[in-house]
């Protein structure tokens, strides 16, 4: 992508709304754009982020053996009145109603619909396990949205829903989301540490927060340091190992982890002095397992092995990508600008020309972006006429982790420089070697 045709509105002064460092990047990096209250407008550059960061997620539920559908923003109000939650749910719902006068709410979470969905078509235990997911938007009315996409009303969310025959099976399925879940954040380059949650208003009696720590993190937390040790779930796990999938969460839970609301201090000083971690946290996931709360009270049932019917037991499994990107952001800046992980950049290289109009220095870039992008690399080519200091703000700004910087003096002798963005190194390479180093990923 060239800069010269690319929508990025950038702001030179930092925005006054803005109270956290993600907020104040986002902005002043033309990824979002607030629309009212807690609802904004993702902008190019940060769709692009988005779009890397929910191929992430899709790519881990599918592993771990979910399967993708899409469920509507605008639900009937009938089925959260069956569930018994249409009530109970709080104004936190936004309802309304149609041109003829039915009630529709815009939809918080799904737990109702998919047990609509499950019960119109699944009839045996012999189609179970399931697991299905979505990728949706979601709308909470938050008393007070803040901080950006943080803690906002219009909100992504990954939410996948199992169905099991029984308890056993769906502390399996519970097991199978806990490990893709770890192995989701680190892809995006965070350590997540999974802590006993409140189930709150999902309902049920097994529930895990997965919390990325942060200096700007919304909540206090407490955690023994092994966590951040812990060898994450590799590619060759096995998700259909009950065993073995039991272990990892057994690991994962055999040490202290807590937010401040699930707090026990005793037994957070009973850890030694050197081994205990409290910091700020911002959470990133949130897995359920809730049981028959909801098959028992809306028919949701299989015809088991013996002949009768058994109302199958659920989960529910919650990412929110939204709010993942500024969670990158606070855990990965300096003070020059967002540092993204590889992995979710939203340009993995950007070649900086530094004499726009120059001969020598528009063909070497040309001939660098057009290897890179032939190579399949995400490469934003800044093609503009602007000082040498704006492009290099706006490069560390945006947060691309490799800079190939050509200028008139180094283009002359066929060399070009590479900054890494994470570390500030430097080094001049020939324009051949550059290609060759960014291609073969070394």
């Amino acid at each position: 992508m060239r800069l010269s045709r690319f929508f990025l509105p950038i702001l030179k002064e930092n925005p006054k709304e803005a109270e956290i460092v993600s907020h104040r990047l986002m902005l002043r990096a033309g990824m979002v754009k607030q629309q009212s209250q807690g609802i904004y407008t993702w902008l190019p550059l940060g769709k692009r982020v988005l779009d890397k960061v929910n191929a992430i997620i899709r790519e881990e539920q599918n592993r771990a053996g979910a399967v993708e559908l899409l469920m509507p923003t605008l639900q009937s109000a009938e089925l959260w009145q069956e569930s018994g939650r249409y009530d109970a749910y709080g104004k936190e719902m936004l309802r309304i109603k149609d041109r003829q006068e039915r009630p529709m709410l815009y939809g918080p979470t799904n737990e109702e619909m998919i047990t609509d969905v499950f019960r119109s078509y699944v009839k045996s235990y012999k189609d179970l396990p399931l697991n299905l997911y979505h990728i949706q938007l979601k709308f909470r009315d938050e008393m007070r949205p803040r901080f950006g996409t943080m803690r906002s009303r219009e909100f992504l969310m990954k939410d996948a829903y199992s169905f099991d025959l029984t308890r056993e099976g769906a502390e399996h399925a519970y097991n199978r989301m806990f490990a893709a879940y770890l192995r989701t954040f680190s892809r995006m380059g965070l350590r997540a540490i999974p802590m006993r949650a409140d189930t709150g208003p999902i309902g049920g009696n097994l529930s895990h927060e997965f919390i990325i720590l942060a200096d700007t993190g919304e909540s206090e937390v407490f955690c023994h340091k092994d966590f951040l040790n812990f060898d994450v779930p590799g590619l060759d796990t096995n998700f259909e190992d009950v065993a073995g999938l039991r272990a990892i969460f057994e690991k994962w839970t055999s040490r202290y982890a807590a937010t401040s609301e699930m707090h026990d201090a005793p037994a957070f000083d009973a850890i030694a002095e050197g081994e205990r971690l409290s910091a700020r946290g911002i959470e990133v996931g949130h897995i359920f397992y809730f049981g028959t709360k909801y098959s028992d009270v809306m028919g949701a049932k299989v015809q088991g092995p013996d002949g009768k019917e058994h109302a199958v037991h659920m989960g529910s499994y919650g990412i929110g990508p939204t709010r993942l990107v500024p969670a990158i952001i606070e855990a990965s800046h300096d003070e020059n600008g967002i540092i993204w992980p590889k992995a979710v950049a939203p340009f993995e290289v950007i070649v900086i020309n530094m004499k726009s109009g120059d001969a020598a220095c528009d063909a070497a870039c040309e001939t660098i972006y057009g290897a890179l992008s032939n190579a399949g690399i995400d490469t934003l080519y800044d093609d503009k006429d602007e000082r040498a200091g704006a492009k290099f703000a706006t490069a560390d700004l945006i947060g691309a982790p490799v800079q190939v910087i050509a200028g008139p003096r180094g283009v002359a002798t066929g060399e070009v420089e590479i900054k890494d963005r994470k570390t500030g190194e430097r080094e001049t390479l020939t324009i051949e070697a550059a290609i060759n180093r960014l291609t073969s990923g070394n």
